[in-house]
């Protein structure tokens, strides 16, 4: 082995030390940690501050926000990618930069926006008040939140699928009589079935663990609009670390099993597709 190969092996192990090193200290030491802390009290101290009545109310919470974020994103996720990919129109770059906006503005940047447009003094705020709908420190808001936070989830993972496939496909079923729903049910679909779902991963995801934007509009009332991670953040500023460890790992538990299904959805994607995750 000529020195240049030896000095080309110990770098290659140079870099996988630290490699491995960093995640230790970011991703496993901190795992190891929520979960040691959550069963410090043994399984029956677990079980009793994850069954606990807030904890199941903050949890419920979370799921209904999360059901109806994603099925929304979903169809404007796929509407969006259609629509972008498929056609020419002006202000096309425009609706690509609108689309990646959630991405780049902080998510507490985000809340604050609908304050400016749902509070007492907002734009719509004296309207909604006069005909008593509560919009901030209420679900609808934080749904709204973790609306704008997800939106481009699902359109950003098929977007590049869509332009990388091209149209021929789509022209041959339309040439041959094919209907507008036998286009995208027969032909489209198909091919980007496995991108939906990946899409549709990674927005539950986020929408389950999304803290800044809902931590704006929710109000922080207790029982009724702390969601999970909200209620997380009470629990040990309360100083009750056990339980906030033990509702924390839920929310690992929910991570291990996304990247699990993840790696599957992944696997299935077609090879060679461009991915922007």
């Amino acid at each position: 082995m000529s020195a240049q190969q030896q000095r080309m092996g110990v770098a290659a192990w140079i870099a996988v030390a630290l490699a491995a090193a960093i995640l230790g200290l970011l991703i496993a030491a901190p795992m190891a940690m929520v979960v040691g802390q959550a069963f410090s009290k043994g399984l029956g101290g677990w079980w009793q501050a994850v069954t606990d009545e807030e904890t199941l109310r903050a949890l419920r919470l979370t799921a209904v926000v999360a059901l109806v974020a994603v099925p929304i994103n979903t169809l404007g996720g796929l509407a969006a990618a259609w629509w972008i990919a498929r056609f020419r129109f002006p202000g096309r770059r425009l609706a690509v930069a609108l689309l990646d906006l959630p991405l780049s503005v902080s998510p507490v940047v985000a809340g604050l926006l609908f304050v400016l447009l749902f509070g007492t003094q907002g734009w719509w705020g004296q309207w909604l008040q006069a005909r008593d709908i509560k919009v901030l420190f209420a679900v609808p808001g934080i749904a709204l939140a973790t609306l704008f936070v997800t939106l481009p989830m699902v359109a950003r993972e098929l977007l590049p699928l869509l332009q990388s496939q091209g149209s021929d496909a789509d022209w041959a079923a339309v040439t041959l009589g094919a209907s507008g729903r036998q286009l995208f049910w027969w032909v489209v679909f198909p091919r980007m079935r496995w991108a939906v779902l990946y899409g549709v991963l990674l927005t539950a995801a986020r929408a389950l663990g999304e803290f800044g934007a809902v931590s704006v509009v929710s109000g922080h009332i207790r029982g009724e609009t702390n969601t999970l991670p909200l209620h997380i953040e009470v629990l040990y500023a309360e100083y009750h670390s056990q339980q906030a460890f033990a509702a924390s790992s839920l929310l690992v538990l929910a991570g291990l099993l996304a990247l699990v299904v993840r790696r599957v959805v992944a696997a299935r994607l077609p090879k060679g597709a461009p991915h922007v995750h």
